[in-house]
């Protein structure tokens, strides 16, 4: 469990930070900007699960911001020599059941929508603009952890979560948009 006596250590003062391992990298490494957008991302679902408060999708996105601390905990420890990613009592791993989990809840939400035929403009209701941001912050921190894959050796379960994730936001949004009915729907060319 974590216990936190103390907010400030100060061992960051010289533009490096602590890894699992006990290990410092440059705050401006792969490593740390993948950390880095993964907690924003975290942050950006915290404001989506306030829109969605008293509903089961806000429960979800609590159960996410969980899993989104479990991969910042997988970011924070550093591969060893023939690592196949497996969890331990020692080291924290996003695994394939938490992608599962995604996977099967992108298919019951999608179950309700209308197909969609155009591109959707962020926006409509509330809820669903928080979630549209949620969903683009959760891409960014794709795309700073495929960075980091390519330089560091990355869980592929991790990979995997956070590509799901992106999409479970996007059919969440529209969900939010009284099941796609309120969805703002781009037209190509409109203001010509």
């Amino acid at each position: 469990m974590v216990k936190l006596n103390k907010i400030y250590t100060r061992t960051g003062d010289d533009g490096t930070t602590g890894l699992v391992d006990g290990s410092r990298l440059p705050k401006h490494a792969a490593r740390m900007d993948a950390i880095g957008a993964v907690d924003e991302a975290n942050s950006a679902l915290g404001l989506a699960a306030v829109a969605c408060a008293g509903s089961d999708h806000a429960e979800a996105l609590f159960r996410i911001q969980n899993d989104l601390f479990d991969l910042g905990a997988d970011l924070a420890t550093p591969a060893g020599e023939d690592e196949d990613f497996a969890p331990s009592e020692m080291v924290l791993r996003i695994v394939s059941a938490q992608v599962d989990w995604l996977e099967a809840a992108i298919d019951a939400l999608n179950e309700g929508l209308e197909p969609l035929t155009s591109f959707v403009l962020p926006g409509g209701s509330e809820a669903a603009a928080r979630l549209h941001i949620a969903r683009a912050a959760v891409r960014r921190a794709e795309r700073k952890m495929t960075a980091m894959a390519a330089v560091d050796a990355t869980n592929p379960q991790a990979l995997a979560y956070i590509n799901r994730l992106s999409d479970y936001l996007f059919v969440l949004a529209r969900v939010a948009n009284d099941g796609g009915k309120g969805d703002v729907k781009w037209i190509p060319g409109a203001n010509r």
